[in-house]
């Protein structure tokens, strides 16, 4: 099978944007690409998409596209230099985009309304801390608790404050465009506070033709309060440590991280643990031994996938960190650490007939030796479901759409395959899936394997999950499971 159960999601950026390094981060482990719309143009991301699918091609290989918008994130305006800011000092900050003399420039035009005295102010993912001593209509002054080197473009945070940003900015609007357009097969939302915020992206998605699943990004404290609605409304959901890391106490943040992975497993929901997992290898090549242990702990947790942001966006060793996560995640796997087999039944009750179907499925895996279930899925809910269980072998997805394939990506020990015929008898339809796995030496003949889905599969129209056969891979007959 291809790498580890795990997932591992890469931010590109320019450390691994050539079209080389990106066939070696594939080769090394990546299952999605995050493409962070924070920094850099349109065009940027669109070459990076067209080089991701040129390589995915070449290696006869799925890789996931994930769009990143950058949210209602707050930053320092453009410095003309970087700004050494001393314990004690007293200084000024204003809406502006541009610095004038004597102000800290801010991009929020509501800072001055959002803040009171006494509030903190956290500057660059918290290095910087300033605290609000007045505010005077058209800025504020604050004093600096914590001092540092302040550069351009740095974050900005006010914890606790319920800004009046919307979730969805102007350039969120223009960047879901772009991912419509050019088929992205994740968008992440960030900043997320309510279920709503959720809903409006899905809406400005559905108005520009699209249907791409919505990542939501756990990042407030709003948002945690309000987990379980959004999860439900969302396709999937990342923990966003670094900001999340701010707007909380820091000691809350592993308890936090455990809450969300729980939850969203039992929405049946993907979800991405993110924020520096290995983090010193932007400048070492290899990791220190607590963050090895990071890693290991939110597989452990239960996520389907672990993602690097600096490691390989503007790191120094982009491949090797995919590679250490990817071995971090493939000794971890071949350990007894993780909670195999066990299937929690989904919140979703629309559809108790297919959770029945995978919750025999994994019953089954004790009874019954078997080298992988085999998934026909048209839009990926059977895979899903299935990989939420963590069965003890994997789980190889066949589908018609190019674009499920993608998005499967993003699920734990799930394997997408795109079957282009349609319309098939069942017997082809298992000599055609016997054809392609023996080719690819995923499984033998003489294999036993697990097949489930919905007959609709074969006649092309949309169902549930309604069968499992027990079926010996390179055989002239199966065998049903119910003693056929």
């Amino acid at each position: 099978m291809d790498h580890t159960k795990t997932k591992i999601v890469s931010t590109i950026g320019p450390a691994s944007e050539a079209e080389d390094k990106i066939r070696e981060l594939v080769k090394a482990g990546v299952s999605i690409f995050r493409l962070n719309t924070s920094h850099d143009k349109e065009e940027v991301h669109k070459k990076r998409i067209e080089t991701i699918r040129k390589v995915s091609a070449e290696l006869k290989t799925t890789v996931g596209v994930l769009v990143d918008l950058q949210g209602p994130k707050i930053r320092v305006g453009n410095l003309k230099e970087p700004k050494q800011l001393e314990n004690g000092q007293i200084v000024k900050l204003k809406p502006s985009i541009e610095e004038e003399e004597g102000f800290i420039p801010v991009d929020y035009f509501g800072i001055v309304e959002d803040v009171a005295k006494g509030d903190r102010i956290l500057l660059d993912d918290g290095k910087l801390e300033l605290r609000v001593v007045s505010t005077h209509g058209t800025y504020l002054t604050a004093e600096v608790v914590h001092g540092g080197l302040l550069k351009k473009r740095k974050g900005l945070n006010i914890p606790g404050s319920t800004a009046s940003l919307s979730a969805v900015t102007e350039r969120d609007v223009h960047f879901i465009k772009f991912a419509v357009e050019n088929n992205a097969d994740y968008v992440a939302l960030s900043f997320v506070r309510e279920r709503d915020d959720i809903l409006k992206a899905k809406q400005y998605i559905k108005d520009f033709g699209g249907n791409i699943p919505v990542v939501a990004k756990i990042e407030k404290p709003q948002a945690v309060k309000n987990l379980n609605a959004i999860i439900t409304a969302a396709d999937a959901v990342m923990v966003a440590r670094g900001d999340l890391g701010i707007e909380l106490s820091i000691e809350e943040v592993p308890i936090v991280q455990k809450q969300i992975v729980k939850e969203a497993n039992a929405q049946r929901k993907g979800v991405i643990v993110a924020t520096q997992m290995l983090e010193s290898m932007i400048e070492q090549p290899l990791p220190t031994r607590a963050e090895a242990s990071d890693v290991a702990n939110a597989i452990i947790d239960g996520a389907d996938a672990v993602m690097l942001s600096g490691e390989t966006a503007m790191g120094a060793y982009p491949v090797e960190a995919v590679s250490m996560m990817t071995t971090i995640a493939g000794s971890l796997e071949k350990s007894k650490c993780l909670h195999l087999n066990h299937y929690v039944h989904s919140h979703e009750v629309y559809d108790l007939d297919s959770q029945a179907i995978c919750s025999a499925i994994i019953q089954m895996l004790d009874a019954v030796e078997v080298s992988a279930i085999v998934a026909f899925t048209k839009t990926g809910y059977t895979a899903r479901m299935l990989s939420k269980a963590k069965p003890s072998v994997p789980i190889i997805a066949f589908t018609h759409d190019q674009t499920v394939c993608n998005r499967l990506n993003l699920f734990w020990d799930v394997y997408p395959r795109v079957i282009s015929e349609k319309k098939m008898k069942a017997t082809d339809l298992l000599a055609k899936v016997d054809e392609i796995l023996i080719k690819e030496k995923s499984l033998n003949a003489g294999d036993k394997v697990l097949i489930t889905g919905g007959m609709s599969f074969i006649s092309s129209k949309i169902g549930r999950t309604n069968f499992i056969k027990l079926h010996q891979i390179g055989a002239t007959s199966t065998i049903y499971a119910k003693g056929e």
